[in-house]
This record gives structure tokens, C-alpha cells and sequence, in this order.
């Protein structure tokens, strides 16, 4: 048995990596403040024997956390979506500075590897397609989505420096746009806004021209993904991502053929003007180093989310 500290682990990933370790053996303490992520995710280990939970921010000290005897950490802690970092913009960028410090000061004192989830925005609107590793990007350090991009590439950054400084033991995946169940309804990605409007019957939302493209990866193959990668030699930074490439109004086709509906598709500004056009990764390193692939098609990832929200607006109809 090994001993995890997991930061943002009532979030999408978090409580779906904090499920798989807990399933494997292992004794698993979630970090979240739950300013975005949900307690519910973590109820189906609520009362699991080696399972803590602990509500508090990683911005603030964690002095206290040094001495935990942590075998490996996963910072995933982050508002994560558009909607997010817009309502939380100063939030997002402590904790992807002082956040970060603080989780890389725990695993130097501790010992532990430590893993941390950046983003494929360290690419922002890409002028290399797909991404790769080795691409620096072309990203706007004053744009409405600076607070996410230049936390992800500070933290990068910072996770680099203990790494040369202190010989900490390091991982960084890039990820890129996960969707699955758990994914909360109101955080404004286009998985579950589609989603829901097809559930209910409600013209779907496009913002700009739906031929802007993006690849969707499921939960499922993202965990497996980090894992491979946090147990692996390799220190990243490491694409984790489905390199099926869809655009966004191939996305909504998509739903409503598996939700049985047509419906109109109404067409809105882009709300943040350096949204990127293509998003699509390279992921040869992944699969060469890590032996790692998304093996769940979009189809059936789709139709497994889709089912979650259709049980979940069940039974609060039912309440």
C-alpha cells in the first residue's frame, strides 16, 4: 500500500484517480477547498477505511502536511474551465503559483514524486498543428484567459526549478480536453452544455463558427494516462489527450444523434477573444515512452456521459 495526497481530488479527474487508487489498495487524502470542485464526487468513498478527506486551500500554509509521509502527489488543484477562471481569475493564478510552491515544499520535504496536471493552453491558440512537447506556443500574457495559461506555464516552470534545485522528483502531463461523469454541469465546457440541452430539448450553443476544433479524451483513458505516467521514469511534459480531432459543430451532431433529437443551433460571440482555433495533441511520446493511447472511442465515451446526466436530471426530477 502507498500513500497518495491528492490536490483538487473532488474535481473530474481527481475523484476519478482518487476512485482507481483506492480500488488498487492504496491510502488516498484529497486536498479540495471545493471552490470548484463538488463533494459529491467523492461520495462513493465517503466511508472507505483509507480514505481522507480534507477541505482546505493549498494556498494557504501546509506546513503541517511535510511530515505525511507521502509516497506520491498529484496537484491537479485548478479552476479549469473558461467560466471558471473567469469568475475566479486571482484564484487561479495563487493556486497555480503559491498552490504549486506549496504542494512541490510537501513532496520535497516528504520525499514524494510529484505529478502536476498543466493543460494543453500552455499552447494557447496554436500556430502548430497537432502539438507538440516541443512547441512553446503562442499564448497572450494579457488576455481574459492569462490567469489559466500563465498559472500552467508558471507552474511548469516552478515544478522545472525544485526539480534542478532540490532533485525533487517530478511528472508533468499536459491534458487535454477530458469530459465524463462527474464533469459538473455548470462549469461552461461544451461537453456538458451540449450535453444538457440535448437532454432537454433546448437549441444548442455554439460560440463563433463551430469549425474551431478540439479533442476530447475520456476520464477513464485520462486516468490511466496520468498513472502511466506518474509510475513511469519519464519526467514530461507528456501530452495526455485524444488526437481524434472534432469540430464543434460535429461535436453537437454527435449528441444529438445519441440523445434521438434534432434541434436548432443558435450561434454566439466567442466570449474570450484568444479562444484557439485548432487544439488537437501529438501524443507519439506518450504512446513511445509511456506504451499509452486513449482506448475508448468518442462514441461510447459520449454515450456513457450522457447516460450520467440523464440519471442525474432523473432523479432530481424525481426529488
Amino acid at each position: 500500500m502507498k500513500k497518495f495526497l491528492v490536490s483538487g481530488g473532488a474535481g473530474l479527474i481527481g475523484s476519478h484517480i482518487t476512485e482507481r487508487l483506492l480500488r488498487d489498495g492504496h491510502e488516498v487524502t484529497v486536498l479540495d477547498n471545493l471552490i470548484t470542485g463538488q463533494r459529491d464526487n467523492l461520495t462513493f468513498c465517503a466511508s472507505h477505511p483509507h480514505f481522507t478527506f480534507l477541505e482546505r486551500d493549498i494556498t494557504e500554509d501546509c506546513s503541517d502536511l511535510y511530515e505525511g509521509g507521502w509516497d506520491y502527489i498529484l496537484h491537479l488543484a485548478s479552476p479549469a474551465s473558461p467560466v471558471d477562471y473567469a469568475m475566479l481569475p486571482l484564484e487561479t493564478m495563487r493556486v497555480g503559483s503559491v498552490g504549486t510552491e506549496n504542494m512541490l515544499e510537501i513532496a520535497r520535504h516528504s520525499g514524494a514524486r510529484i505529478l502536476f496536471s498543466s493543460t494543453s493552453e500552455v499552447y494557447g491558440d496554436p500556430d502548430v498543428h497537432p502539438q507538440k512537447e516541443d512547441y512553446n506556443g503562442n499564448v497572450s500574457c494579457t488576455g481574459t484567459r492569462s490567469c489559466y495559461d500563465e498559472a500552467k506555464r508558471y507552474s511548469e516552470a516552478l515544478m522545472c526549478t525544485y526539480h534542478r534545485v532540490y532533485k525533487v522528483d517530478i511528472r508533468i502531463a499536459r491534458i487535454f480536453n477530458t469530459y465524463g461523469p462527474r464533469n459538473r454541469e455548470n462549469d461552461g465546457r461544451v461537453v456538458p452544455n451540449f450535453m444538457l440541452q440535448v437532454l432537454q430539448g433546448q437549441p444548442l450553443t455554439v460560440f463563433g463558427t463551430g469549425k474551431q476544433t478540439r479533442s476530447f479524451c475520456y476520464v477513464g483513458d485520462m486516468v490511466e494516462g496520468l498513472l502511466s505516467l506518474l509510475f513511469s521514469d519519464v519526467t514530461g511534459p507528456v501530452n495526455l489527450g485524444n488526437p481524434a480531432e472534432f469540430t464543434i459543430l460535429e461535436l453537437a451532431e454527435l449528441l444529438q444523434e445519441l440523445g434521438g433529437i434534432e434541434l436548432p443551433v443558435t450561434f454566439e460571440p466567442l466570449p474570450h477573444e484568444d479562444d484557439p482555433r485548432r487544439r488537437c495533441p501529438d501524443i507519439t511520446r506518450a504512446k513511445t515512452l509511456l506504451g499509452w493511447e486513449p482506448k475508448v472511442h468518442p462514441r461510447e465515451g459520449m454515450a456513457l456521459t450522457m447516460e450520467y446526466y440523464r440519471e442525474r436530471l432523473a432523479s432530481r426530477s424525481g426529488e
